[in-house]
């Protein structure tokens, strides 16, 4: 049967979506076609007879042509259906339709075989989300009472549902705004499903090498090399048509000739190829790809289009896949011994998660950690990041046992806003240490799609301190960072004492806690001939001491030591101290045999060893980096703003009636703004444009006198050099001799953009800023109003939404805050008001992206309240929807409007 209608509407681009289920597997959800006929009436005839009544009531063995008809053929408005495909057949649909103004009831089918796999859940955010785009507030649903999975689907997607009972009949009503349940159940549910699908590559027991060779110095034996040398305790098998066994293990033509489950496949073959072994691995049931194969988005167009074509039909088919153009993952847990990569060197048991994306660099990570003796507890090299990103990566981590510190080495962020949503989550049970490439010009490496930053480097910094994140400059002070972190515990402060043998390389240590915020509280220097003895009275004394927050140990033997006594003692020491111990031993980098510590769990080093740096400042540099994390996790989380102050549903009303009043966007005109920011709480004084002498003084006269006139022409405003404001006029007389100078000043009056507004109390000009980054999102900033904050960049930048204490270190970051805090005699302003409007512009910022930029360019911050004196701001469609705009979906290649 097949059914289409050219004249049907297109649905909205963004409502199609690749999904990941509870289970870890993925499926695609898009709205459905009119030449969707066939496969509805194949799905449907795969349902069971008891899911067909729970759907109509009745016995309904078979769709009719006018039932396939009605289902196929919708507006993509007032009737909405979505569909969810896998393996290129229909396995569940919902839908709703409009039954009146605002309210539309919902229904769904999900084919037997794949119910428990969360996939209602998702069809039921993405109907409420196309619902809300489309003014629907509230979902009404009929349900037989036995239809105990209908009900939970409901009630268990955090909304507030409300029913009744008639004709054996439930009927269910409740309202689809995202309610701070319903985003938490979402995040929930985003979070297992992540964390799942990423757990079956780590504990994968059956593994597949496609492109397995017999020829030495070949990718394909590498891979079964490394496996089998990696002492893998799950089963390997080969799989190369040309031959018949490789490595000693049986070869086999293809993933599904193989007997049993194959858990993972990793491919080894040309690019080309790998689309076939994709369908043969999801016709043996594989979970995960492992994509070594380069070939991809790094060489171009072409290789990009072949890498959209490749992730596309990996997950159309349920398949997760690391790369393509990667190194490949490990897991050292003893259980898995899993090397599923081209390293040769599998790095010891460690405390330590690694991601990173490059290949080439992966192969230097990992030795660089097996030198250091720091110890890995998983590692995953992403390539190209087409599909797993580090997000998934973190979803695994927070929940995982077995890795206490998480590293980070980006290349590019796909999804910042996402990542910075999740880091906040997970730096709260364990840190995270970062490296961010192309920091400075915020470049990416060829291969990594993401959009175009509008936001300045600095947000990108804030956004990772914002998430308590530890964002280094080199991976040599990820390491440093890790050692400490992996085996000391978190100081309290950053009170510090130095205890060593050298004067001189004391002073070091003083000079470099000073010059990163380190407050040396004791410092002792033992001299050179210091004993072992020497050395642990002095330690046990500085860890006693109240006033000490950390122990900076300095270690340099005399001729002819070994040093091994006083190892010692640093070890029993760090084992035993609840405040963390570093050192310069002997001048070793990382953690020293000599001070490790035995671990129960079979790491290299246990908790207590103690970190080496060759540098002093090195170590110190360290703690550092450790204290402003330990400061950020002790601080508490706040609040966000209250929804009693805004007004949502006015702001929704004046931004959409604009929208389609002007559907390309335009500049708010000045009655727009003042009535958007009152939604919001954020009172805008009036301004009153005037264009002559005679103007000004009416409007003087009507603001009652005490007014001040001012150029806010574009080019005027920003010029240090011109005065543009004439103040404290209150007469007539005053009104024109004040236009006739500022006349002389800035030229021609019509060009000036002259306005007369009430004079406001006096205080410090301030700005708050916020735009819609397209790889962000909402971007906040403040700072002082003026060219000088421009010129020197001294803002504060946040992500939405805020809380409390967010809003409270921006005012106290910039390097100008001092103005605000009473600065050589003036006034304290009011920084409660100034926060206050801080946090409502960004709760704005954050429930519009259709706001593209809100600007209180000029806010007089007194010592008792905040005046709003000038605003602006913009409108424009929303072309793409925020990625977790409450609905999970997993990311796109923003490039995919290259034609295939």
């Amino acid at each position: 049967m097949t059914s289409t209608d050219p004249a049907s509407p297109a649905a909205p681009k963004h409502w199609t979506a690749d999904v990941l289920l509870i289970d870890g597997s993925t499926a695609h959800v898009r709205p459905i076609r009119p030449d969707d006929a066939d496969l509805l009436v194949e799905f449907y005839a795969r349902v069971s007879e008891e899911s067909k009544y729970y759907r109509f009531f009745s016995p309904m063995p078979r769709l009719s042509d006018k039932d396939v008809a009605r289902f196929t053929q919708v507006d993509h408005e007032k009737r909405v259906a979505f569909i969810v495909m896998l393996a290129e057949r229909m396995i569940a649909v919902g839908r709703f339709d409009v039954v009146e103004p605002g309210e539309a009831e919902v229904a769904f089918l999900v084919e037997d075989q794949h119910h428990g796999r969360g996939i209602a859940q998702v069809l039921l955010e993405h109907l409420a989300q196309a619902g809300r785009e489309l003014g629907v507030e509230r979902f009404v649903a009929e349900v037989l009472p036995d239809n105990r999975r209908m009900i939970t689907t409901f009630t268990d997607a955090g909304y507030h549902v409300a029913g009744g009972y008639e004709d054996g009949v439930m009927s269910l009503e409740f309202d689809i705004d995202p309610t701070t349940t319903a985003i938490g159940v979402l995040e929930n549910r985003e979070h297992r499903a992540e964390s799942a699908s990423i757990s079956r590559f780590f504990n994968a027991r059956s593994i597949a090498v496609v492109g397995a060779s017999r020829r030495q110095d070949t990718i394909g034996q590498a891979l079964v090399r490394n496996l089998i040398t990696g002492d893998f305790t799950g089963v390997v098998h080969a799989v190369n048509p040309g031959s018949d066994a490789v490595s000693g293990l049986p070869a086999y033509a293809s993933v599904a000739e193989i007997p049993g489950p194959v858990d993972l496949a990793i491919v080894a073959v040309p690019a080309t190829a790998v689309q076939d072994v994709v369908l043969d691995c999801a016709a043996k049931g594989v979970h995960g790809l492992i994509v070594i194969s380069s070939g991809f988005a790094e060489t171009g167009d072409e290789g990009r289009r072949r890498q959209r074509r490749l992730v596309g039909l990996a997950r159309s088919y349920g398949l997760r896949l690391i790369g393509p153009n990667c190194l490949g993952v490990i897991n050292t847990d003893p259980e898995r011994s899993l090397n599923a990569s081209l390293s040769a060197l599998m790095p010891p048991r460690g405390r330590a998660g690694f991601f990173c994306q490059s290949g080439a660099l992966g192969s230097a990570i990992l030795e660089k950690v097996y030198n250091r003796g720091l110890g890995l507890s998983t590692f995953v090299s992403a390539g190209n990041r087409a599909d797993v990103s580090g997000n998934d990566l973190l979803q695994y981590w927070e929940e995982d046992e077995t890795t206490e510190v998480v590293l980070l080495y980006l290349e590019s962020i796909g999804n910042p806003r996402k990542f910075s949503r999740i880091a906040r989550r997970v730096s709260r049970r364990k840190p995270i240490v970062a490296v961010r490439s192309g920091r400075t010009t915020q470049g990416v490496p060829m291969g990594h799609a993401v959009r175009t930053i509008a936001a300045p480097r600095q947000a990108v910094d804030s956004m990772f301190r914002q998430a308590g994140i530890i964002q280094v400059d080199t991976l040599e002070e990820m390491f440093d960072v890790a050692q400490l972190l992996a085996h000391q515990p978190l100081p309290r402060g950053r009170r510090v004492a130095v205890v060593g043998n050298s004067d001189a390389i004391g002073l070091l240590a003083n000079d470099a806690a000073a010059s990163v915020g380190l407050v040396v509280n004791r410092s002792v220097a033992l001299g050179a001939e210091a004993t072992a003895e020497d050395f642990e009275d002095a330690l046990d004394a500085a860890i006693d001491d109240p006033d000490v927050d950390a122990v900076v140990a300095v270690y340099i033997p005399p001729l002819n030591v070994t040093g091994e006594e006083v190892a010692n003692v640093l070890a029993a020491v760090g084992e035993q101290s609840d405040k963390p111990l570093v050192s310069t031993f002997l001048g070793a980098e990382g953690v020293p045999e000599l001070l490790r510590v035995p671990d129960v769990a079979g790491s290299t080093a246990g908790r207590g060893s103690v970190p080496s740096y060759p540098a002093v400042e090195a170590a110190v540099r360290a703690l550092a980096h450790v204290v402003e994390y330990a400061v950020w996790l002790r601080t508490p989380e706040g609040e966000t703003s209250e929804r009693a102050e805004v007004d949502t549903q006015s702001a929704k009303v004046l931004v959409n009636t604009i929208l389609m009043n002007s559907p390309e966007g335009r500049d708010l005109e000045f009655h727009e703004l003042r009535e958007l920011l009152a939604t919001h709480g954020i009172d805008l004084w009036e301004p009153r444009p005037v264009h002559t002498v005679e103007e000004a003084v009416a409007a003087g006269r009507e603001f009652g006198g005490n007014v001040i006139l001012k150029a806010t022409a574009e080019h005027l405003r920003h010029r240090p050099d011109l005065s543009h404001v004439w103040r404290a006029i209150d007469g007539e007389q005053e009104m024109r001799d004040g236009f006739a100078s500022l006349a002389e000043v800035v030229g021609d009056p019509a060009d000036a953009g002259f306005v007369v507004q009430k004079t406001a109390p006096t205080g410090v000009p301030v700005s708050i800023t916020a735009i819609e980054d397209p790889l962000f999102g909402p971007v906040v900033s403040f700072g002082i109003s003026g060219p000088l904050t421009e010129l020197l960049g001294d803002k504060a930048y946040r992500i939405p939404p805020l809380t409390e204490h967010e809003a409270r270190s921006m005012t106290r970051e910039i390097k100008a805050s001092p103005m605000l805090f009473g600065y050589r005699g003036s006034d304290v302003v009011d920084v409660d008001q100034v926060e206050r409007l801080i946090m409502l512009v960004a709760r704005l910022k954050n429930d519009f992206p259709a706001l593209r930029s809100i600007d209180l360019s000029l806010v007089l911050a007194g010592k008792e309240g905040a005046t709003v004196l000038t605003a602006s701001g913009r409108v424009e469609p929303v072309e793409d929807l925020r990625s977790d705009w409450f609905v999970r979906r997993l990311h796109a290649d923003p490039a995919d409007t290259i034609p295939d």
